[in-house]
């Protein structure tokens, strides 16, 4: 079943089940954008957080995920239970936000609870992506990857809204932040029941993926690229804190920041999906890189609010999931949710690195000497991704 999109100029077709997909991300990040929105200023402002140690959580971040995508991703395909696997991944990440009110100020809690929510995530997003892998046709993967990522986007920049203003009506109750949050990724999980199809294929045997995906010579390559260039990807945290102290605005407008970023995202993300399915998915992803590097340059010059996010949001809209219709079509069927977790497991280790090595450079360089660092790497790790893509 296909659904057209009215009111785009997508002349393609956009299959139901990816549209489905998209709405249960739509809702599922209004709840997560809602407690990423709120985390950085309210660990490092109210809790008093050093950067070291709010380095550590945020590599926890991606870190938790890097350790349970592979398994998440082998269950997926072995039981052939890709739907299931991702609602469990999403009821463990809705169950946790229920965990930040009674974690309090400790670190140590808190940092099993957000295990808790990136172990979930964990679990959902190579299952989700193989879904819709494999509900598309290959020749439109970029541009089907574009709609879900919009419409995930869309609940990015509703989550940093319902925020701002619940934080405004309680005045800074956080509390209530939390719980909101849960009950809108409660409704993400019955909403995946009811409307998500799975995509089982028939019963075969199932090839080693040892030789069908890592022996792979373009597929080790996609990952060689993907996790060269998260090792010099500063997290979005990181970034917004650069901001709101460069720029000294108010504390409880931190929450509106990431709405700059989803604003572009969203603009961006089926024109570049579309250009990735005609002009080369490769060519898009090392080029989101450059606007990247450009807004680590804008960042560490003028520091100007609106070309950062403008440029944040670009780099994603050719990236995220550009680099998923890149590497899906080189997986097997069978093994299609085992290679994207190995990918994404790359990616996702890469970012961990990434995250607690520029809390320690931020530390110790300064914010500005530590940008520059890690844009000299995205530069040498460009270079070094167009060459093996």
């Amino acid at each position: 079943m296909y659904l057209s999109i009215k009111g785009t100029r997508l002349s393609r077709a956009v299959p139901a089940n990816v549209v489905a997909l998209g709405a249960v991300s739509l809702v599922t990040d209004i709840s997560s954008e809602m407690i990423t929105a709120v985390l950085p200023l309210y660990l490092v402002g109210t809790l008093g957080l050093s950067l070291v140690q709010f380095g550590v959580l945020d590599g926890l971040y991606f870190g938790v995920t890097a350790a349970v995508r592979l398994a998440g991703g082998h269950a997926a395909d072995r039981w052939r239970r890709r739907k299931l696997v991702a609602g469990i991944g999403y009821g463990l990440s809705a169950l946790a936000k229920l965990g930040l009110l009674a974690a309090g100020g400790s670190v140590g809690a808190l940092g099993a609870v957000i295990a808790a929510d990136r172990t979930g995530k964990g679990l959902r997003t190579a299952p989700r992506d193989a879904l819709i892998t494999l509900s598309a046709p290959v020749d439109g993967l970029g541009t089907a990857f574009g709609v879900h990522r919009a419409m995930d986007t869309a609940g990015a920049m509703l989550g940093p809204l319902a925020a701002f203003g619940l934080l405004a009506a309680t005045g800074g109750a956080h509390d209530a932040v939390f719980v909101t949050s849960f009950c809108v990724a409660a409704l993400g999980v019955v909403m995946l029941a009811a409307v998500v199809r799975d995509r089982r294929g028939p019963l075969a045997p199932r090839p080693s993926l040892r030789v069908a995906v890592l022996k792979d010579r373009a597929f080790r390559r996609v990952c060689l690229a993907a996790c060269l260039l998260g090792l010099v990807t500063v997290s979005d945290a990181f970034v917004y804190l650069m901001l709101q102290r460069r720029l000294g605005f108010a504390p409880e407008l931190f929450p509106l920041l990431p709405l700059g970023t989803a604003a572009v995202y969203l603009l961006l993300a089926v024109p570049m999906g579309r250009l990735s399915d005609r002009y080369g998915r490769a060519a898009v992803f090392v080029a989101g890189h450059v606007a990247l590097l450009a807004a680590y340059l804008v960042l560490m010059g003028p520091g100007w609010l609106l070309p950062v996010l403008v440029l944040h949001g670009a780099f994603y809209a050719a990236t995220d999931g550009v680099l998923m219709a890149l590497a899906g079509p080189m997986l097997p069927e069978g093994l299609r949710t085992s290679g994207l977790a190995v990918l994404q497991t790359g990616q996702a280790a890469a970012r961990m690195v990434s995250s607690i090595g520029f809390g320690v450079l931020w530390t110790a360089l300064g914010a500005g000497q530590g940008l520059l660092v890690m844009a000299a790497g995205l530069v040498v790790s460009m270079i070094v991704a167009w060459r093996v893509l």
